[in-house]
């Protein structure tokens, strides 16, 4: 019995030592990296800005093994570019740009954040570059709007900018320069030939399987990244940085005045509706809002303004030609409503509100507005239905015989004391003449 019970218990420890050994793999096995994603699609503006700054603070905190930004972007502000350079430079963990997917681009301000990054790559078919100072978003030349020294201390800032990030990410100064000065513009592959990238990757997993095993420097410390097969945790922004990335496009902000502009005529004309004053304050708000992430016009602004309130008198006017002006200022408004002249903003495209946009919207809000002023026009003409003034030619019915002493008549629904210059029977018809207070002034209604 004892030689059983001796078999039985080195069994038992075998079984303990290869239990063991099996939980210390799975102890020894590292768990698999993560890497924070955060996207940029659009313009670069107060919204984006706050965006991936805070993506670079939300990756640090969480521990993640590095920040990936897939880019697009035509460009945008300088000083929210500034920001996120400041960031990305001053990261504490690896900071990677993946300009996709095929047919996006690096344009203009795009180009400072690419060459930010510690690591770069594009996907086939993007291209970087064009980030010459364009004048307020229409595509103008510095020089030509602010003048030779204007434009020559724009572009030598931009010059001096460019060229300290691709010295401290040891890139291409040379092509960087080019990119300002002469808006050099490249495709992938050429920009991977003129180390401007590391790589050209087709999908953003792939950029993270050819990072992986290489070594930057963070903080002066070199580190090595351990990206392949990593888990992407992407970083949303916040409702309020997505609400400004939207509110900031011009076409936008001319729809929310055009808007408040509506329904405050409306509320004018229709007073105790509420909802439309409410809908119209709270859209002339976010137009103000929208209007300070932009290099708005002052003056278009009160083009705007200033045809809504012609509109706004044509309800009251009804002549056609105020109206008329309200939408040729409304337009005007719409045109200008950009500035030709900001140095603070670096697009490789104009941005401004279409005219396929710009005049059917005009036409169709201006429409709104004349078919509502000819609406109370008619309604002025209309007799008055409620109050005293309502009552005069209403015909109603003799309750109780009716003499210039007094009596009772039936109008409207009610019971009215009433007085007639001559005597009338109960269940006599009769008219209103006029109301003085509480009593009728009636006469018989003739068969």
């Amino acid at each position: 019995m004892l030689g059983a019970f001796g078999r039985l218990a080195v069994v038992a420890l075998a079984l303990g030592v290869i239990l063991l050994g099996q939980a210390d793999g799975h102890a020894d096995s590292p768990s698999p990296p993560t890497v924070s994603l955060c996207v940029l699609d659009g313009m670069v503006d107060a919204g984006s800005s706050a965006y991936l700054v805070d993506c670079v603070r939300r990756a640090q905190d969480s521990g993640h093994q590095a920040l990936l930004l897939r880019l697009d972007t035509p460009g945008g502000e300088l000083e929210s570019t500034r920001d996120i350079v400041r960031a990305f430079l001053g990261a504490r963990i690896p900071v990677l740009v993946w300009v996709g997917p095929s047919g996006a681009r690096a344009g203009s301000a795009g180009v400072f954040i690419t060459l930010s990054s510690h690591l770069a790559a594009m996907a086939p078919g993007t291209n970087i570059g064009a980030a010459h100072p364009v004048v307020g978003l229409t595509g103008q030349d510095p020089e030509e709007a602010g003048g030779k020294e204007m434009a020559r201390k724009i572009e030598n800032d931009a010059v001096a900018f460019v060229e300290a990030i691709a010295k401290q990410r040891g890139r291409n100064v040379e092509w960087a320069i080019s990119a300002v000065r002469q808006s050099e513009s490249v495709p992938a592959e050429r920009a991977l030939a003129l180390h401007v990238i590391e790589h050209v990757a087709p999908t953003q997993e792939a950029f993270l399987e050819w990072a992986n095993g290489r070594t930057v420097t963070v903080a002066d410390t070199p580190v090595t990244l351990r990206t392949a097969n990593a888990q992407v945790v992407e970083l949303a922004p916040s409702l309020s940085q997505r609400v400004l990335h939207v509110l900031a496009q011009p076409a936008v902000v001319y729809v929310l005045f055009l808007i408040a502009g509506l329904c405050i005529t409306v509320e004018l004309t229709h007073p105790g509706l509420f909802a439309p004053g409410i809908v119209g304050v709270v859209c002339l708000v976010l137009a103000l809002l929208a209007s300070s992430a932009l290099p708005v016009r002052t003056g278009a602004l009160v083009l705007l303004l200033l045809g809504v309130a012609l509109l706004v008198a044509e309800l009251f006017v009804t002549s056609g030609l105020l109206g008329a002006t309200g939408t040729v200022l409304l337009v005007l408004g719409g045109v200008f409503l950009v500035d030709r002249f900001d140095a603070d903003w670096f697009v490789d495209r104009p941005l401004r509100i279409p005219l396929q946009t710009l005049i059917p919207t005009a036409v169709f809000f201006a429409g709104a507005a004349v078919f509502l002023a000819f609406r109370a026009a008619e309604t002025r003409h209309k007799p008055q239905l409620a109050g005293d003034v309502g009552l005069v030619g209403e015909v109603g019915q003799v309750l109780e015989a009716v003499s210039s002493s007094g009596g009772e008549v039936f109008v409207h629904g009610e019971r009215w004391s009433a007085v007639s210059s001559s005597p009338l029977a109960p269940g006599a018809r009769v008219v209103v003449r006029r109301v003085e207070g509480l009593t009728l002034f009636v006469d018989e209604v003739k068969p």
